[in-house]
């Protein structure tokens, strides 16, 4: 039977590396993003459906929702850092906005998401939000965010599981092949990163997105409510 699989910012990085697993092992995906020459060109290359959707909207993701009949897999992949301040970064202003953008980025992307299409869950679903390891450590406004959506998904966890859906969130480690940093790191901070790692290697989008199929998996129907860390090393939990 086909699985119908809905990842929000798969039109890059992380989002479009789960979205083409998911393709690929003949699921019926949607995408979604902000662009609409992104969003469409990456369905095409992915032969997902493509809807272009901003995640903090409530009007834009419930006309997404009102879309899908029934969602076997949700992955929340929508995020990433905020836009630098334009002026005094110190200034209440600029924090206000900073806080709000990454919470509404990183938290509400995938409140508003889930809420959304949570009657079309079955007792055989599962929702996927990707974390960042950036909760654990100094990770300003998005780490805040991010420790945020993981609490979050242990209260949701507990709300769905007498349906039968499970929900975890994968903690991504650095991840070298995506447009997180804008192309904006500098050498001696990716080998920094790197040498924090156990194996000295980056994390690749495929070591998510290999993750986010097997917890959609039948073999991962008992783990729910976790925040399962990816980051070869670099941060350990006991």
């Amino acid at each position: 039977m086909t699985r119908t699989v809905l990842v929000t910012g798969g039109t890059s990085g992380i989002g479009r590396a789960i979205a083409q697993r998911f393709a690929a092992d003949q699921a019926e995906v949607f995408i979604t993003g902000r662009n609409p020459n992104t969003v469409e060109q990456t369905a095409k290359e992915i032969k997902a459906h493509g809807v272009v959707c901003d995640a903090t909207s409530t009007e834009q993701v419930g006309a997404l929702a009102a879309r899908l009949d029934t969602v076997d897999v949700l992955v929340n992949a929508a995020g990433g850092l905020p836009a630098p301040a334009s002026g005094d970064p110190s200034t209440l202003e600029a924090q206000l906005t900073q806080w709000q953008s990454s919470l509404a980025q990183n938290l509400l992307t995938a409140v508003l998401t889930t809420v959304a299409v949570q009657d079309k869950l079955s007792s055989s679903s599962c929702v996927i939000s990707i974390g960042s390891i950036g909760a654990e450590r100094r990770g300003g406004s998005y780490g805040a965010a991010k420790a945020a959506l993981a609490a979050w998904n242990a209260s949701l966890s507990a709300e769905l599981a007498p349906k039968g859906v499970t929900c975890n969130v994968i903690s991504a480690g650095f991840v070298a092949d995506t447009n997180f940093f804008g192309g904006q790191l500098p050498e001696e901070r990716h080998r920094a990163l790197v040498e924090e790692t156990h194996n000295k290697r980056p994390g690749a989008v495929d070591d998510i997105a290999r993750t986010a199929c097997f917890l959609a998996s039948p073999g991962a129907r008992h783990i729910t409510g976790q925040t399962i860390h990816v980051n070869g090393g670099a941060f350990t939990t006991r």
